[in-house]
């Protein structure tokens, strides 16, 4: 993704915020880029930075955030900013991104305080103390593990999603008891500002704080030593962060995006396929970072996919794409710009769509067919509401595509064959591997949302996020009568020591494999004490059989036994 940057950060002679903007891509825009007129953000200063940080650091070591009862007040908080100011935030999608109204409702506000409700009712739970799993050798010491917040944690959120990727880990992070600072995209200014506005107002300053900024600000914060940060975004921004955390030693999660590729079996219900992909394509713009990228499907199939896909375009907007108003607009004229150049350049055939209009910063849903690899359609995460389709010669090759370029952060595979999802899904590599549908993986409670590789790093959403801010702090108590049984451990040092001291940790091995190449075992290979188990179970099973069927006649007993043996 692109943004625009102010001229004044062309004359900073700070080299880090320079070389924040040589790299592009982060959330900075000027104010005046809106089609509608947002609220002027005002920045928050550097000054105030370092007041945010001492502040939360102050409140976390006083313990304040540490009861449950504390966190399940703040939590609830939450979700009453959210429900008692519903309108307004339906109002403030609507300026930074077109945002229909149920897209904003559907999306991002219910489910946000969906999440917050889970995490509500469930902090009890995640948050208690854990025993070890029981060891004859250590139980004694009664061995658990404590869940424990990291301290001051820092997120910095995106503009795509800008309730749900901005409030939804903070849940996670208040529930494990952290004291949080949310940097929100100044990309949406609108939902930013009244996030600003509202939190001091719902929740507890001490343990909470919004900072407004851009490059500056954002540089001013990874100076600190955090105890997590999360950052949502892309790649290049995200080395930048991971540059800067790395000297603080700060413990960081990156969720990022990539190309989610669509895999479709030529099998499959066409029409069905078509419209979720087209819908996972159309919802926000296609602005999503888990949106399908593009589509690999075999050439025998392409038109009927592209004749589909166009019913189900026909179908969502009857009366054509550019006048409806169920479509976001793209965020900015840079963002803009950017997917235009990218079709503008395409060695593809349009298919249908194709429609811009750069006063309105709006892109029509566009399908285009016969792309090729090294198009500009495949050269970067398309972040916008086109649909190339990449024919493919079968399933293999489609797979091989894939696992020559970056994990993506989702996969897609549309198909009723069993054989061909599995092919596909344990042959390649992403964050997240979805059968015949797209987008809803988020939705799904108890699954976690992240990347592999160069799509991210680490987990969140609802259980995920309060992992992801917790840390599991081992701990036991050791009584006084270990030393007569582990007095061995200190000196002097006896052979009989050593003895006793190896056979406390259980370290024998079961037999050793057997090996058909050199390192490679031939096999399974089951312990001498997994074998003892089985065979004293189908014994005793037969005596069952036998005495049930021969009237329990001893002897029949012992002549079968007798024979088993031998054999």
């Amino acid at each position: 993704m692109t943004g625009d940057y102010p001229k004044k950060y062309f004359t900073l002679t700070n080299l880090q915020w320079i070389s924040f903007h040589a790299v592009m891509v982060m959330n900075t825009i000027t104010l005046t880029d809106m089609s509608s007129t947002p609220p002027e953000l005002k920045f928050t200063t550097l000054e105030e930075i370092d007041e945010v940080y001492y502040t939360l650091q102050k409140a976390f070591l006083s313990g304040k955030t540490k009861p449950i009862a504390f966190r399940k007040v703040q939590i609830l908080q939450l979700a009453y900013l959210l429900k008692d100011n519903y309108d307004r935030f339906k109002e403030a999608f609507a300026i930074d991104l077109g945002r229909p109204p149920l897209e904003a409702s559907f999306l991002e506000l219910d489910s946000t305080i969906a999440d917050c409700k889970i995490a509500y009712d469930r902090v009890e739970k995640w948050a208690r103390t854990e025993k070890a799993p029981f060891s004859i050798n250590f139980f004694a010491f009664r061995p658990v593990i404590r869940k424990e917040p990291k301290g001051i944690v820092l997120s910095i959120s995106p503009f795509n999603y800008p309730v749900w990727l901005a409030l939804g880990p903070i849940i996670g992070a208040i529930a494990a008891g952290n004291c949080v600072v949310l940097k929100p995209s100044e990309l949406s200014p609108a939902i930013s500002g009244l996030i600003a506005e509202l939190i001091p107002k719902y929740m507890d300053s001490d343990v909470i704080r919004v900072v407004l900024g851009a490059i500056p600000e954002t540089s001013k914060l990874l100076e600190y030593q955090w105890g997590h940060v999360l950052y949502t975004g892309n790649g290049r921004v995200a080395r930048i962060i991971g540059v800067a955390t790395a000297k603080t030693l700060s413990p960081t999660s990156l969720e990022l995006g990539g190309k989610s590729p669509v895999v479709i079996d030529p099998r499959c219900d066409l029409k069905t396929a078509a419209r979720r992909i087209m819908w996972g394509k159309c919802v926000n713009a296609g602005q999503t970072c888990i949106a399908p990228d593009y589509v690999l499907i075999p050439r025998s199939a392409e038109d009927a996919l592209v004749k589909a896909l166009k019913d189900a375009h026909d179908e969502f907007y009857p009366s054509g794409a550019i006048s409806t108003k169920d479509i976001c607009h793209i965020i900015n004229t840079a963002h803009f710009h950017r997917i235009k150049n990218l079709l503008d350049n395409t060695s593809g055939t349009v298919a249908f769509g194709g429609q811009t209009d750069e006063s309105r910063k709006f892109i029509a849903p566009t399908v285009v067919r016969g792309v090729k690899d090294g198009d500009s359609l495949m050269s970067e995460e398309l972040f916008g509401p086109i649909l190339p389709i990449m024919p493919v010669d079968n399933i293999d090759a489609a797979i091989a595509y894939i696992n020559a370029h970056d994990h993506p952060l989702a996969l897609y595979c549309f198909s009723q064959d069993a054989a061909f999802k599995n092919k596909v899904f344990d042959n390649t590599q992403s964050g997240s591997a979805v059968a015949n549908d797209v987008l809803v993986q988020c939705a799904v409670d108890g699954l976690p949302f992240g990347g592999i590789g160069p799509s991210g790093s680490g987990y969140h959403t609802r259980k995920f996020s309060f992992d992801l801010f917790t840390h599991l702090r081992a701990s036991l108590d050791s009584p006084g009568l270990i030393d007569s049984i582990l007095g061995g451990r200190f000196p002097p040092y006896t052979a009989k020591s050593e003895a006793f001291l190896k056979s406390s940790l259980g370290s024998k091995l079961p037999p050793r494999p057997r090996l058909s190449v050199a390192g490679g075992a031939n096999g399974y290979v089951l312990s001498k004490k997994s074998n003892t188990k089985w065979m004293l179970f189908l014994v005793g099973l037969a005596i069952v059989g036998v005495g049930y069927t021969r009237a329990a006649d001893i002897n029949e007993w012992a002549r079968w036994l007798k024979g088993l043996i031998k054999g």
